[in-house]
């Protein structure tokens, strides 16, 4: 039960439709396409397409997508990924042979084939209800008419003020008169709007094919770049079965690899094994999932790669014997030093997208282009701003994630979904780039252990463990006693960046009808139903 006498979110109540997402804007032009008759995958397109012009620095057109679409409710769930391949004259030889031992972020190495735009029309055409043009015309006219900063954005836009104006484009477009724009100013994008408008007319064609394309090739072939007018016009992405374990009774369900989907499941196969009760913020619950993560994160980078391009042994890191093993490591008195360390480069930013129509088509979705503001690459015509997963690939010949032609790199985005006895129960995500599997994981044990709503569990402070390190972020709210006990185990509790995550989630109460919603305070969006 909330105390309403101290400051927090309640819970969002509807009963015909709903949508969650990280700005208000967003979650607005998903709820009044639902009300206008469209379904919840044009509701999720539309919500995406504004997220790309008012929160550019977290995704765009210049990025790639995810979702999981269950058409009527029930848990035949489908998968749709719709992350960007490498060039095809990408190899791990070129790279080596021009020196390279990772990716740079601000180059063009860092962009794969943006893989967003050919999802959302596919998903359209074969799940929504409405055309591209329509789904688009709120993002068209925020981009042409200008959209206020919002709190959060602004914040971040700040931080990103270095890259920007390393790319006279990106700084043309992002930091007009000179900086960031602050929170409550109107910014306006329109070459952004011109591109938006054109691929709502002639869809993915105009992104992929044509003069847009020709110049987006051109200028990534200009500053280095391997890509080619066929990379672009070949773009496709493709329908996969979801992965899922079983927790608590409930069926969780995630894309399957290149993303680390797999990774939360792990975290929750780990804690099964582990009774939760009492205060879900005791240090022995913490330690539990700290470990835990560490085990699962210490596997992923060794073996997580594009299943078309290399072997990934999904049923051995979802099998009972693996999360025994791991199970047994963790120690209570004591952190693990004995775990491999893996080097992600540092914090990432994504929008994540759930909605619910009337019918019970629920969408979970996420769109993103990595890094905040990506690889601050901008093409000027198109006011594309290109994403930098490309990072993710391993220079090392043999690595199954080494980057290759056609190849997509690991992935951090993850949509998730909850189901029960054949039914959904919730479609929900939690951002935050390599945090995501935790986030995961923490949520869905938070609800399912520990008896708390969805609003409660997102409010939680949150914590995640540095890679190869005895560190862990931890936000301040996190209990002082807490932080003591963990730091006497051997943890260094060190605050993070900025605050960790956000998350979204809506529950579909079969017996009433209700919508239940939950949105993260640490962005600026909110649940909205009718």
């Amino acid at each position: 039960m909330r105390d309403y006498e101290k400051p927090g979110r309640s819970l969002v109540m509807a009963r015909y439709g709903m949508a969650a997402t990280s700005h208000s804007s967003a979650s607005l032009a998903a709820v009044n396409m639902l009300q206008a008759g469209g379904n919840a995958i044009d509701a999720a397109i539309a919500a995406c397409a504004v997220q790309c012009v008012v929160e550019p620095g977290s995704t765009g057109i210049g990025g790639d997508c995810f979702a999981l679409i269950s058409p009527d409710g029930s848990d035949r769930i489908v998968a749709y990924n719709g992350s960007g391949r490498a060039p095809a004259a990408a190899t791990t030889d070129w790279y080596t042979q021009q020196g390279f031992t990772t990716i740079p972020r601000q180059s063009p190495h860092a962009v794969t084939v943006p893989g967003a735009v050919e999802a959302w029309a596919r998903l359209l055409q074969d799940h929504g209800t409405r055309s591209l043009g329509e789904v688009v015309a709120p993002a068209v006219a925020l981009a042409r008419d200008g959209y206020a900063v919002s709190s959060r954005v602004g914040r971040d836009w700040i931080n990103q003020e270095a890259l920007l104006r390393a790319d006279p484009d990106a700084a043309r477009i992002f930091l007009p008169d000179g900086h960031a724009p602050k929170a409550g100013t109107v910014h306006r994008q329109p070459e952004l709007a011109a591109t938006l408008e054109a691929i709502g007319r002639d869809g993915p064609d105009a992104f992929y094919k044509g003069e847009r394309a020709a110049d987006m090739v051109a200028h990534l072939r200009g500053l280095g770049g391997l890509h080619t007018a066929e990379d672009f016009a070949s773009a496709r992405g493709t329908y996969e079965t979801p992965i899922k374990t079983s927790f608590r009774g409930h069926d969780i369900f995630e894309c399957p690899p290149g993303g680390q989907g797999v990774i939360a499941l792990m975290i929750l196969n780990i804690l099964s094994g582990f009774e939760g009760r009492g205060d879900p913020l005791s240090p022995d619950r913490l330690h539990i999932e700290i470990e835990a993560t560490k085990l699962a994160y210490s596997i992923r980078d060794a073996v997580l790669a594009d299943p078309a391009k290399a072997d990934v042994p999904i049923e051995w890191l979802l099998s009972d014997t693996l999360a025994a093993e791991l199970r047994s490591r963790i120690d209570l008195t004591s952190c693990l030093d004995d775990i491999p360390a893996f080097l992600p480069p540092d914090h990432k930013d994504t929008v994540y997208i759930c909605v619910v129509d009337k019918n019970r088509m629920a969408v979970s979705f996420i769109n993103s282009i990595f890094h905040p503001f990506g690889s601050g690459i901008v093409e000027p015509n198109s006011g594309v701003l290109f994403h930098n997963r490309g990072q993710s690939f391993v220079v090392e010949a043999g690595h199954p994630n080494a980057i290759a032609p056609s190849k997509r790199p690991l992935h951090t985005i993850i949509p998730g979904m909850m189901a029960r006895e054949g039914r959904v129960e919730m479609p929900f995500g939690v951002m935050g780039g390599h945090y995501q599997a935790m986030g995961h994981a923490h949520f869905v044990s938070k609800l399912l252990d520990y008896g708390l709503n969805m609003q409660a569990a997102i409010d939680l402070p949150r914590l995640f463990p540095k890679p190869g390190t005895r560190e862990v972020e931890a936000e301040a709210t996190l209990p002082a006693a807490t932080r003591i006990e963990l730091e006497r185990r051997g943890f260094r509790i060190v605050p993070p960046s900025w605050a960790i995550g956000g998350a979204q989630a809506i529950s579909i109460d079969w017996d009433t009808g209700v919508l239940i919603g939950a949105s993260d305070h640490r962005k600026d969006g909110a649940a909205l139903g009718y």
